[in-house]
């Protein structure tokens, strides 16, 4: 019987490697086969994952972890047509059937058919749909032929590997959030959160044109990474407003689009820096996006937060100033990036070297048994994207 390990939630602040089962071609008691096995070359640690770690979520004890994954095809089921044993591939954070009505309108992070409990499916996440996590050294991928993206050259794919590994979700989901925004030549924006989806996004502001990208968070650190490619920064932990620290650099305190990229677990800004205020970013956005202007939400919203600050928290029922958003006029976008829509675009601005997405997001290639340690420098706000290497194909 061959070996795997995986990275498992084990409780609040805990995760540890596990060895844990060789993936088989099959979903519960049927077997898979539109499905493949991939040998891991790079899984990524998410800020997604780290909601779950911090005890955030209702995610079970044992549940293995890990849905941005890039892999090496060495088994594929009878019915794969399109993907070979070799293939290099991204794999899509959202699970999509292809088939169902969902999928055929493009809207993959919403699929209808692979999560009995609610539209929409991902690795290793709670709530969705309980498919087993890729910060492993193998995984099965179920509908391969729709969901996976093969890279064109192997030897080329590797060499560029810290960059495409950011395919199967943040790259994607940080463009989603800027086009969603609205970004185009020209535009003004402020990406709140300079984590790795904030800076992503930002990167991904400038690929789409912008004039000016402000990004905007309490950690010095990233920052200072946000100005290391070219982006004004606004510190939240300082007295002046959001507003007024906009207006000091471009003139006027409002924006032409504003991304949200930190979500439920938002804090304070100014006197209030450290609180948790989960809906600070969402009021903010409203009050320096322009009228008429957009707010792309890429930032998770949870129905479930046993750590939420108050009972309507814990439900993700939030204190949202929504009068001033319909005064303004004002569209947002909420919900999973579909990443098919983007990832093949965006490899090719990778191959093209028209964008360092790795370099933005200060990419730190670790092995499967640093990732606890990785989870815990996360946590603590460390300015880099962690890429877990568990067969050393990477370095």
């Amino acid at each position: 019987m061959a070996s795997n390990r995986g990275v498992a939630y084990v409780k609040a602040g805990v995760v540890e490697v596990q060895s844990i089962d060789f993936p088989k071609l099959a979903i519960g008691s049927r077997k898979c086969e539109h499905g493949v096995i991939l040998k891991i070359v790079s899984t990524n640690i998410c800020g997604s994952d780290q909601h779950m770690v911090r005890g955030r979520t209702t995610a079970p004890a044992g549940l293995v972890l890990g849905h941005e994954i890039t892999g090496e095809v060495i088994e594929a089921g009878r019915d794969v047509e399109f993907i070979k044993a070799g293939d290099i591939v991204s794999v899509p954070f959202n699970i999509a059937c292809g088939r169902c009505r969902n999928c055929k309108e493009g809207k993959t992070g919403i699929c209808l058919e692979v999560n009995p409990a609610r539209p929409g499916a991902a690795y290793g996440y709670v709530d969705m749909g309980g498919w087993v996590g890729g910060q492993a050294e193998y995984v099965m991928v179920p509908y391969a032929d729709f969901n996976l993206l093969r890279f064109p050259d192997k030897a080329q794919a590797l060499s560029k590997i810290k960059d495409l590994t950011l395919l199967s979700d943040i790259f994607p989901t940080g463009y989603h959030g800027a086009v969603t925004a609205g970004v185009g030549p020209g535009s003004i924006v402020y990406i709140a959160g300079a984590g790795p989806v904030g800076l992503a996004s930002a990167a991904s502001c400038h690929l789409l044109g912008a004039a000016c990208v402000i990004v905007g968070d309490l950690i010095d650190e990233r920052l200072a990474q946000a100005r290391s490619f070219g982006c004004e920064t606004v510190d939240l932990k300082k007295s002046a407003t959001l507003a007024e620290q906009i207006e000091q650099i471009i003139g006027v305190p409002e924006v032409d689009a504003a991304v949200d990229c930190v979500g439920f677990e938002a804090r304070g800004h100014g006197s209030c820096c450290g609180v948790e205020q989960p809906a600070t970013v969402l009021n903010a956005a409203m009050e320096i996006t322009r009228a008429g202007g957009a707010i792309g939400i890429p930032g998770l919203y949870v129905t479930g937060d046993p750590g939420g600050v108050d009972e309507n928290a814990k439900v993700g029922n939030l204190s949202i100033r929504i009068g001033l958003g319909w005064a303004k006029s004002h569209y947002f976008t909420t919900g999973q990036c579909p990443v098919m829509k983007y990832h093949r675009q965006l490899m090719q601005c990778i191959l093209h070297d028209k964008i360092q997405i790795a370099k933005a997001v200060n990419v730190e290639v670790i092995s499967l048994d640093a990732a606890p340690q990785g989870y815990k420098d996360f946590d603590k706000g460390a300015a880099k994207k962690y890429v877990i290497d568990p067969h050393g194909m990477v370095a």
